[in-house]
């Protein structure tokens, strides 16, 4: 309990001006490690989660119906939001990564000056007040670049050409932001650059200021942390907490193989719709553990793993 509190003070502490602003623009290792004290593996210096790339290469892979379910069986029904725009909308759109997030508020002179005075501090580029950029600054390959602008359209883009570049230079992905972007057509001319907006806009960010990077924020409908896995896909965004992501990943691999299962049975008039739409006999439960242990495909996981979800999975 101590501990929760902690972290909650020093996120109200970190937000107000003076010399509140002494505790970084970035969250700091500690607060970010205290913030993901599930994740009992890897990090990286700034003590985001560094989840394993083979993991995301495999997340790419899942449908967001896979992972979705699973994370509301274990209670986590703020992790989704819909209704994207993206820059590039194909049907085979994809972007993993790991999470830096960044908070963005209204102008308010007073509190600009006091950011600028601690990222004058901090090394931090201030000319012309541009705090836009800092967080692009610390990128690293593998992120996703996620920014919350509150959905302001007229001067509060996200980023342009030039700051899109950037990220897609420093991470080798793209961003997902609750906002807004401008430069659209040259945006475009990037090749690899994704990114997932809510609208365009041709202004540059004037009246929206960064307040913290690298600290729980809220993308719509969702709770992001620094360190989350995200899975993009057309109109939909998942962040998946780092604890979960191996647990989430093999599940919906092997919700996958059930899937493609019961439609192989229903194309061959094995079962009906309905009889695989509904609690298996175990007929059916016998028939499955035959036909995926002779799987004719690459199985999605390793042998041992397809056994251990064969012991612990209730059809």
């Amino acid at each position: 309990m101590k501990r929760i509190v902690t972290i909650v003070c020093a996120a109200a502490f970190a937000l107000l001006p003076g010399r509140a602003l002494a505790q970084s623009i970035a969250g700091s290792p500690e607060y970010i490690k205290a913030l993901t004290a599930k994740w009992t593996g890897e990090r990286f210096p700034d003590g985001r989660p560094k989840v394993p790339d083979d993991l995301l290469e495999r997340l790419k892979h899942v449908t967001i119906e896979e992972c979705w379910a699973e994370l509301m069986k274990l209670g986590y029904q703020n992790q989704y939001e819909g209704d994207w725009m993206l820059l590039h909308d194909t049907e085979d759109a994809v972007m993993v990564g790991r999470a830096v997030t960044a908070q963005f508020m209204p102008l308010r002179p007073d509190l600009e000056d006091e950011i600028i005075e601690q990222g004058k501090k901090e090394g931090r580029m201030w000319q012309q007040k541009r705090t836009v950029s800092w967080v692009i600054n610390s990128l690293v390959k593998g992120d996703v670049y996620v920014a919350d602008t509150y959905n302001k359209e007229f001067l509060g883009t996200a980023v342009g050409s030039n700051l899109g570049s950037g990220v897609f230079e420093k991470t080798g992905n793209g961003l997902i932001t609750y906002g807004n972007i401008r430069d659209i057509e040259r945006l475009r001319r990037i090749p690899g650059l994704n990114i997932w907006m809510k609208n365009y806009d041709p202004s540059y960010m004037r009246q929206t200021i960064l307040t913290n990077y690298n600290v729980p924020i809220r993308i719509g409908h969702a709770t992001v942390l620094p360190g989350d896995a995200v899975l993009a896909k057309p109109g939909a965004v998942l962040f998946i907490p780092p604890h979960l992501l191996e647990h989430i990943v093999l599940t919906s691999e092997f919700t996958k193989l059930t899937d493609e299962f019961g439609e192989e049975m229903i194309k061959t008039h094995v079962y009906t719709a309905g009889e695989i739409d509904s609690a298996w006999s175990d007929e059916m439960n016998k028939r499955f553990v035959k036909w995926v242990r002779n799987y004719k495909g690459k199985l999605p996981m390793s042998k041992e793993q397809l056994e251990a979800c064969l012991k612990e999975r209730n059809f």
